[in-house]
């Protein structure tokens, strides 16, 4: 088997899995699965970032929320450390599903563990395939559902809105950084005033 055929099979069965997704997305005015969209989105933004991607990092960034529908959030109750065990168990979740889809493909074992240390993030900062993923999922979150996390949280004031930019920006590398400028003049006025506001005191 190919190394392309290994990786198109992996892609498709990625695809299979989040087609499942029982939540929709509109995109371009097409009911897509939640997941499945997201994931088009990531390949998207991966090819954008990095002209000649692996094919590790292909599958990561598709593998992302492989599943993530299969953890609801509610099950983790409120408040930010809630938030992040369940963020993490997510993680964990979607890189032992993108190992086994991997094994199932024929890519030896080392890669599929990479490609779950990835997916866990338990080396960003230090292993530059995680820190890409970090910036392809965070140019996602500001193209496709900045817009919308806003106007789902009424109830944040503005300095909680700006932590979370300041949060973002900082995951981010300086090519991430770069590409989200561009993305910036596309934002609603009130999400690049936000924006704005928020680079200006980080950049004091």
């Amino acid at each position: 088997m190919t190394q392309n055929t290994k990786l198109t099979q992996a892609l498709e069965a990625i695809d299979r899995a989040n087609r499942a997704d029982p939540n929709v997305e509109q995109v371009e005015g097409e009911s897509l699965p939640k997941e499945y969209a997201y994931s088009l989105h990531m390949t998207r933004w991966l090819f954008a970032l990095e002209a000649e991607p692996s094919e590790r990092m292909q599958i990561a960034c598709r593998a992302q929320h492989i599943e993530r529908w299969t953890i609801p959030r509610s099950d983790f109750g409120e408040g930010r450390k809630n938030y992040y065990q369940w963020r993490q168990a997510c993680g964990r979740m979607h890189g032992r599903r993108a190992a086994e889809i991997m094994a199932e493909c024929g890519y030896p074992q080392e890669e599929c563990e990479r490609v779950e240390t990835i997916l866990t993030k338990r080396e960003l900062r230090n292993d530059p395939d995680t820190q890409l993923l970090e910036d392809v999922a965070c140019m996602v979150f500001l193209e496709r559902y900045f817009a919308r996390f806003y106007a789902e949280n009424p109830d944040y004031d503005k300095d909680k809105w700006l932590t979370i930019v300041r949060r973002t920006w900082a995951k981010m590398t300086p090519r991430g950084h770069e590409a989200a400028l561009q993305l910036a003049g596309n934002l609603p006025p009130h999400l690049l005033a936000l924006l704005q506001e928020a680079l200006s005191e980080t950049s004091e």
